[in-house]
């Protein structure tokens, strides 16, 4: 299958421009921003980027493979769709979107539980083979009907958060009224007006709401009603106790997402879970954190052979993957690079996106004469 590459928007970066001139502000400001004063969110890219290859030029070189098997299933590279919330406020129907363009391409697609598309339709678009990442209910019997739709979506793959015990300080989100509860306000409704693609296309798709929970909800509530519904319906917090029935509930692949410890990698080794994926929720959660390319060389070094370590937050391009995979990392994850395709180019962004990732990332891969995407360790630079 051919698919379309924009030779206007060849970065991440021209594609984050793009998206920052079609989205109102509110949504492009929830989108890129981080918490507090956004540090971590930029130590992220920037330590990624010290990370340095050695090519091997003239080493018995044949071709490169981005190829990448992971839980049994074949790839066509190392990069997923990270979940992310409230996609279609950020540019309509996006979900679908880049559930599709994943599909297409062969690549991983998670749906968040707070995703503006449902389960079933995000698993109608993939034909079962999207991933769901779940936000812990505080009730048993919702927890348990989500996983049975999961299941039935023929959903491969249970994401859990461990990264999210309470909610980040976002300042933009807090004066542009996105915050717990969330507010209309005039700024916001005179930033629409301004914006009037999105504007058509939220029109077209009808506004975002949380379709997978739409469902448990009672109809006509008001934001503020919602927002309280919201935050009295999951808990960030997990532990042993919360953990153990998902285990045995879910007979899928079952991943812990926000591991940024030795002592996390341990607890999720032993209690059953078949991967971990090092992240700090794209530097929105701690300010005063740590990148994540530092905890994974650890991770990766001490129980790569233990559990199956990925990673996502702060990868911008080809070569920050080929960076993560040196590291040590078995495959990696992005969330906002993907958004800012689709707020940039709309239905052609998610196969832009997935296109120029992987041409950048084979460019490297035959750049340092590395011929398959498990060797990268090999040409780190240490």
């Amino acid at each position: 299958m051919a698919f379309n590459f924009n030779t206007e928007y060849p970065s991440i970066e021209s594609l984050r421009e793009k998206a920052k001139k079609r989205m109102p502000q509110f949504a492009f400001e929830y989108l890129d921003g981080g918490c507090n004063e956004n540090i971590n969110i930029k130590r992220n890219t920037d330590e990624i980027r010290e990370i340095q290859l050695k090519p091997r030029y003239l080493k018995n070189y044949r071709k490169s493979s981005l190829e990448t098997e992971l839980f049994g299933v074949k790839y066509s590279m190392p990069v997923g769709i990270s979940p992310v919330g409230l996609q279609g406020l950020m540019w309509p129907n996006s979900p679908e979107i880049l559930a599709k363009a994943a599909f297409e391409q062969n690549i991983p697609f998670v749906l968040s539980t707070v995703s503006t598309s449902s389960i079933e339709r995000i698993s109608e678009l993939t034909e079962g083979k999207a991933w769901f990442q779940l936000y812990h209910p505080t009730e048993d019997w919702l927890r348990d009907d989500i996983l049975k739709r999961a299941e039935a979506a023929q959903c491969p793959v249970l994401v859990i958060l461990a990264d999210v015990p309470t909610f980040g300080y976002r300042p933009k989100e807090i004066r542009n009224g996105l915050a717990m509860p969330p507010q209309i306000n005039l700024r916001n409704v005179m930033q629409v007006f301004g914006k009037p693609t999105w504007a058509l296309e939220t029109l077209k798709y009808g506004p975002p709401n949380f379709a997978t929970m739409e469902k448990y909800m009672e109809s006509g509530m008001s934001i503020k009603q919602l927002g309280k519904w919201m935050d009295a319906t999951f808990s960030g917090r997990l532990n042993e106790e919360k953990i153990k029935p998902l285990r045995d509930l879910w007979k899928g692949k079952l991943v812990l997402k926000g591991v940024v410890s030795d002592e996390d990698t341990e607890e999720a080794i032993r209690l059953g879970f078949d991967g971990i994926i090092v992240s700090n929720h794209g530097g929105r959660q701690l300010d005063a954190g740590e990148s994540t390319i530092k905890p994974l060389k650890t991770i990766a070094e001490k129980y790569g052979d233990q559990i199956t370590v990925m990673m996502d937050s702060g990868l911008r391009s080809g070569p920050d993957i080929a960076r993560a995979l040196s590291c040590g990392a078995k495959f990696t994850f992005m969330g906002r690079s993907f958004m800012y395709g689709v707020g940039a180019l709309g239905e052609k962004g998610g196969n832009h996106t997935i296109e120029m990732i992987k041409t950048q990332l084979q460019q490297v891969m035959e750049q340092v004469c590395c011929e398959n995407v498990y060797d990268l360790p090999k040409y780190l630079v240490k």
